[in-house]
């Protein structure tokens, strides 16, 4: 049976997802997001639709092809990409325009952003990246080993295994090092909120906290009991509305929407 609140809608094009926000409501910004190794678009169906119902237009393009041998290349293929998921939009693409990349779309987006490997008017206004592996990040191992290292959610786990198009193995895919260098290496002023599980063992959580603190305006923010896919573990609901938060504040010169004043916890 269709979900009536699944406002996922076909594009006429083979490579994007679109979910849409209920109708009537002003779209309150834009979130493309990347895919990581062995991911499909409808990895993302639940996200996408969650953040899709507090009015983001969501667009989930496909995972890129990082090649060892031509990374310079492989930027500029996603770059384009990401320039023409946001230019064909339907709607057009309301600013804000928000990045989110997980696993080696992350390292990707955050490579891309340190190259300024785009067109200007294809800047995104802020970034988001999730599960960056650090750089001796390997798992081996069949598939219920690799399901292990990313999520312990029973509803992602069957999503993952039912998935045809999902890639088995792809967790062991050595990520280009002159990516890796540059995602952590970068000192971009654009508002970043990082997002790592505190139990996701290909996580280097210290490279990933002197990262954000290399940034002028980043967050980190780590998910209690998370593994590798921090956006679809267990705390998914949670994780959302860290981007919620985000996405507000962002909309509000990175001043938080809601401060609090007292606490019992």
């Amino acid at each position: 049976m269709t979900d009536p609140t699944d406002r996922t809608a076909p594009t006429g094009r083979t490579d994007v997802t679109d979910h849409h926000g209920p109708e009537g409501l002003r779209v309150r910004a834009t979130v493309v997001v990347v895919p990581g190794r062995g991911e499909t678009r409808s990895t993302y169906a639940r996200l996408g639709a969650r953040l899709a119902a507090d009015a983001y237009r969501v667009r989930v393009v496909d995972a890129p092809d990082l090649d060892p041998g031509d990374p310079t290349g492989s930027l500029d293929r996603l770059g384009a990409r990401l320039a023409d998921a946001a230019a064909t939009a339907d709607d057009g693409a309301v600013r804000p325009v928000v990045w989110v990349g997980a696993d080696t779309g992350a390292v990707a987006l955050a490579a891309l952003l340190a190259r300024e490997a785009f067109e200007p008017q294809a800047a995104p206004d802020a970034v988001i990246l999730a599960g960056l592996p650090g750089h001796t990040a390997t798992t081996a191992g069949g598939w219920d080993e690799e399901l292990d290292v990313r999520t312990s959610c029973p509803v992602h786990r069957t999503r993952l295994t039912d998935d045809p198009q999902v890639r088995r193995g792809s967790l062991g895919d050595p990520v280009p090092d002159a990516l890796l260098d540059a995602a952590y290496g970068a000192e971009s002023g654009l508002p970043t909120l990082l997002l790592t599980g505190d139990a996701d063992p290909l996580a280097d959580h210290d490279a990933l906290l002197r990262a954000a603190k290399a940034r002028p305006r980043a967050r980190l923010s780590v998910v209690r009991g998370a593994h590798h896919d921090v956006l679809n573990d267990m705390q998914h609901r949670a994780v959302a509305a860290e981007i919620v938060t985000f996405l507000e504040a962002l909309r509000n010169d990175l001043v938080p929407v809601v401060a609090v004043e007292t606490s019992a916890w």
